[in-house]
This record gives C-alpha cells, structure tokens and sequence, in this order.
C-alpha cells in the first residue's frame, strides 16, 4: 500500500527538519512525502528538495481549493515549474488552474531531465457534488493526459462517501490512476476504503497534530485498521 505523509512548515528550516525525519510504518509498500509549499513564508525550494529521501509530491495549494498560497497564479505555477526542475518525483496543480498555465508546467515536466509526473486535482472543501458532476470533473481532469487524477471532496454525510468511492472504478476502467475520497469526519470511511477500490495511494498525517485536512487520520490509525481487515494484520501485496 502506498501511504502519502504531508507535511506542513511555517519556514524552511521546519520543512527540512521534517523531510530528514525518519518515517517508519509497518505495513507500508512505499511512502510518499507530501511538500505543501503553500504554508511556507521563507520558501527556499532547492534547499528542501536536496534533503529528500524518496518520492515527494510537491503541492502549492491554490486558497479557493483549501490552500494558502497568497500571491499571483503566474507566481504559484512559476514555483511549480521550479520544482519539477529540482527533481520532484510529483507536481499537483489544481484542473481550475489557467490553461496556458498548466500547459507551460506540462512543457516544463517534459524538458526536465528528472520528468516529474503530473498530478491534475480537483478540491471541493465545502460539499460532496452529484455523481455525474464528479464525473465531468474527471474527465476534466483526465484531459490533460497526467499521470494520476485527484479527486477531494467534503462529506456532509456518510452517504457521499458512496458517490465519491464509486469514481474509482470509473477511473481504472479509463485507464487512469486516481486518487479520491472525502474529507471531514463523515468522510474518514472513505480514506480507508479508496486504497481497497484500487485508488493509487492514501493520505494520512505522521502525527496527530499534523493533519492537513478535516478528517485526515493519523497513519498509525489508519494502518491498524486495515491490519484488522486483514485479519492476521498484514497488509503484504497491497498496492
């Protein structure tokens, strides 16, 4: 199973001590860092990067979908572009992103020596839309041919979990990798679920009080969950 840890940091020197950190979870096929570079106030990109240890997701989170970058797109994608440069294994831009934006970070990741995939999300931090709107989102998102989709929406009732869960097969039967469940406390059912449906990994925070979004559970948490599904509390050959 592929496990995402965020991680969130007022400044460099936080980010850094954070990437140097020793992860360890049982269970786990691959750890994934997610950098937010969107709480960052000192931003010193190359700095952190050249710290890491495995596959890091770089994100800039735009502040209509649940982020808190402050300045210009053309600044947000600029630093995007920069990344995937350094050697970031993953850029996410947001689907609502300007055309010609996401384009030039497309040229960027083909011209770079290290390609980094491309992640194309979508963020709805306040409801759960229709099925066949979450579908019009991913095909939305699946236009730009990136490596994986992502898909996040708010539960405000269990229920919506259902529809989120069900774009999951969607996707697969498309030929594309997806990530997708709901956020909030209605919506945890869904961080467990989506990894079983076949999702391409599952976010979950590397402390209690270093979650990124509402619901997010802690990865120790979530794993002894599914050790129980599992029965004899492993989860060997889950990818």
């Amino acid at each position: 199973m592929r496990i995402c840890i965020p991680i969130t940091a007022e400044n460099t020197e936080t980010a850094v001590r954070k990437m140097r950190r020793p992860y360890r979870f049982s269970g786990v096929s691959e750890l994934i860092l997610e950098l937010r570079i969107d709480c960052i106030r000192d931003l010193h990109l190359e700095t952190i990067l050249s710290q890491k240890r495995g596959k890091v997701i770089v994100t800039n989170r735009r502040a209509e979908e649940g982020g808190r970058f402050a300045g210009t797109e053309e600044e947000r994608v600029k630093t995007l572009r920069q990344a995937a440069a350094l050697g970031a294994d993953y850029v996410d831009i947001e689907a609502s992103t300007d055309r010609n934006l996401i384009s030039e970070l497309k040229r960027e990741i083909a011209d770079s020596q290290n390609q980094a995939k491309l992640i194309i999300s979508y963020h709805n931090v306040l409801s759960t839309p229709s099925e066949r709107a979450l579908r019009q989102k991913l095909e939305m998102c699946g236009e730009w041919a990136p490596a994986i989709v992502k898909i996040v929406t708010m539960a405000g009732s269990v229920e919506d979990n259902l529809t989120i869960l069900r774009l999951i097969p969607n996707a697969r039967r498309k030929g594309l990798e997806i990530i997708a469940f709901c956020m909030g406390s209605a919506g945890r059912i869904s961080r467990i679920m989506s990894p079983l449906l076949g999702a391409y990994l599952c976010f979950a925070a590397a402390g209690r009080s270093e979650a990124t979004a509402p619901g997010q559970m802690e990865a120790r948490d979530m794993l002894r969950v599914f050790g129980i599904l599992d029965n004899n509390g492993t989860r060997s050959g889950m990818e």
